[in-house]
């Protein structure tokens, strides 16, 4: 089977910073999405870190960025519901929805926060016991922002509030735009079903294989045949590609180090979940455009988010991202977005 021609080619960051001085990370991080654009990307992701020294509130900087930029489509992958209020996330999602002339694209996930032990208490000090992390979570924001009734309040109230029964502002095209990151074949069925668009990144579990691809293309499949628009349903792949076409020597070396460093990860499942890693994608582009024409999963996608690596300089990501625009992307069939 040969592959779809890439329609839509998008990139990942997480957005690093240094916590004694967080400005400048924040700032490269919208340069690096102003970049995207001016490129012909056709969408940018931020990832979500809490505690940590990545960006915490990617939805403050996509309305950030949304103000810098002007066709390219902002996405996050992805936000744990586990940290947010449905409701309050909405509203949020809806006004940068809006500012950004309909161009956000919101993915999340489900399952209680990371180091639960550690950030319960301050996190939900009165209700950890009691909050509900399932896909019912998922459920409640997709009805806030897709405009369901949220109270009987209505109307005038006084001479001066008036409410509304449903989240407000309310952007009609994002319901649309909501996407589930998942790593199972329970999260591709569930995402199908509630008709959203389907993650699937560099990990995934291995419940009824051990083969990276293999494994990623039973999620797609299973994913589109319980989604109510069947192969037409959108997935967004997101492998880790590094392509060194115009890359220094010193490059090089480091993008080398980096991979080989992650690389024993990928050779067989991870811990008590059995968490399968896929290798990083290293080389020219027409190397890893070949690679990625042989990858089962891929072959049947037409949208890539690729993630950049975690750790790297503007400089780097610079230089990733001009190769990816210029000679990736165009091996792989895509066209720059004008």
């Amino acid at each position: 089977m040969t592959s779809r021609p890439l329609r839509k080619l998008g990139f990942l960051t997480i957005g690093l910073f240094d916590g004694d001085d967080p400005r400048p990370g924040h700032e490269s991080t919208l340069e690096v999405i102003k970049l995207g654009e001016e490129l012909g990307f056709d969408s940018a992701w931020l990832r979500h870190r809490h505690l940590q020294y990545g960006i915490s509130s990617p939805i403050a900087v996509l309305a950030a960025a949304s103000q810098r930029t002007s066709r390219i489509e902002l996405g996050t992958a992805v936000i744990p519901l586990g940290w947010e209020n449905p409701l309050r996330l909405a509203e949020d999602l809806a006004t940068v929805d809006v500012l950004s002339g309909g161009r956000i694209n919101p993915g999340v996930s489900v399952g209680p926060p990371m180091n639960w032990d550690s950030v319960k208490e301050p996190l939900y000090p009165d209700t950890a016991d009691a909050e509900d992390f399932s896909y019912r979570r998922v459920e409640r924001l997709l009805s806030f922002v897709r405009g369901e009734q949220v109270t009987d309040l209505s109307g005038a109230q006084g001479v001066v509030e008036v409410f509304s029964s449903r989240v407000e502002p309310h952007s009609p095209g994002l319901g649309a735009r909501m996407w589930y990151g998942g790593a199972s074949l329970r999260s591709a069925q569930w995402a199908g079903e509630h008709g959203m668009n389907f993650l699937t990144s560099s990990v995934v579990k291995a419940e009824e294989a051990e083969d990276f691809a293999e494994i990623q293309l039973s999620h797609v499949r299973t994913f589109r045949k319980h989604h109510p628009a069947g192969e037409q349903a959108r997935v967004s792949q997101g492998l880790v590609v590094i392509p060194t076409d115009s890359a220094s020597a010193g490059q090089k070396a480091k993008y080398s180090a980096y991979v080989e460093k992650r690389t024993p990860r990928t050779r067989e499942p991870q811990g008590p979940a059995r968490m399968l890693f896929s290798p990083d994608l290293l080389g020219s582009s027409a190397e890893i455009a070949d690679r990625l024409q042989a990858h089962a999963a891929y072959r049947e996608i037409d949208e890539v988010a690729f993630a950049l690596p975690f750790s790297f300089e503007h400089a780097d990501y610079v230089q990733i991202l001009t190769d990816i625009a210029t000679h990736l992307g165009p091996a792989l069939g895509w066209r720059p977005a004008t």
